[in-house]
């Protein structure tokens, strides 16, 4: 196995561990949905065993994830797990129309993730979601409506919002993109 692919393994595991704790399945749980033993499972989160294109499929679609957000560019020596460069960004998200997220953390393993998120002009989320999580978004630039629980507001560059497992939605009803850089804890992506 190359370096770079030894190196992408041994990542893998990690990431698809937290993004399974974070959405509250046992091994147990997403074992069963797979078809596959927990031995198994526990030893791909490990990093023991490397799972199938169409295993990590079927894993990316079980935890809400692109097959996409689970590959990593490779990190210049000695950046890996410390430095993200602009162009190697992953990329994430909940795959709404409008809406092109990357991840700004090296990885997902600690307590929080840091998401660039850019909203396209005239985009918006068709419905309501909540999430189990605590999260804070800076607006970089541009302008962006978001509902948080029933109360409305209309955020500009330099503003900032919290939530905290309300109900949320948003919307770019104008000209130009918005720029959003999110905390968000636990990860979700």
């Amino acid at each position: 196995m190359t370096q770079d692919l030894l190196h992408h393994h041994q990542t893998l595991g990690a990431d698809l561990r937290a993004l399974r704790k974070a959405r509250g399945l046992t091994l147990q749980d997403l074992s069963d949905h797979l078809g596959r033993s927990v031995g198994w499972l526990s030893q791909v989160e490990r990093d023991l065993s490397v799972p199938s294109i169409n295993d990590l499929r079927d894993i990316a679609n079980r935890l809400d994830v692109s097959v996409s957000s689970l590959f990593r560019a490779d990190a210049a020596e000695g950046e890996a797990g410390l430095v993200v460069r602009k162009g190697n960004r992953r990329p994430i998200g909940s795959r709404e129309a409008g809406l092109v997220e990357e991840l700004l953390s090296p990885d997902l393993t600690d307590a929080f993730e840091v998401v660039h998120s850019t909203f396209e002009p005239r985009s918006a989320l068709p419905r309501p979601i909540s999430r189990p999580t605590q999260e804070v978004g800076f607006v970089v630039s541009g302008r962006l409506n978001i509902q948080i629980g029933s109360k409305d507001f209309v955020l500009s560059t330099g503003d900032s919002f919290r939530t905290r497992g309300e109900s949320m939605r948003w919307a770019n009803p104008y000209d130009t993109p918005c720029t959003v850089v999110w905390v968000i804890a636990p990860p979700i992506y």
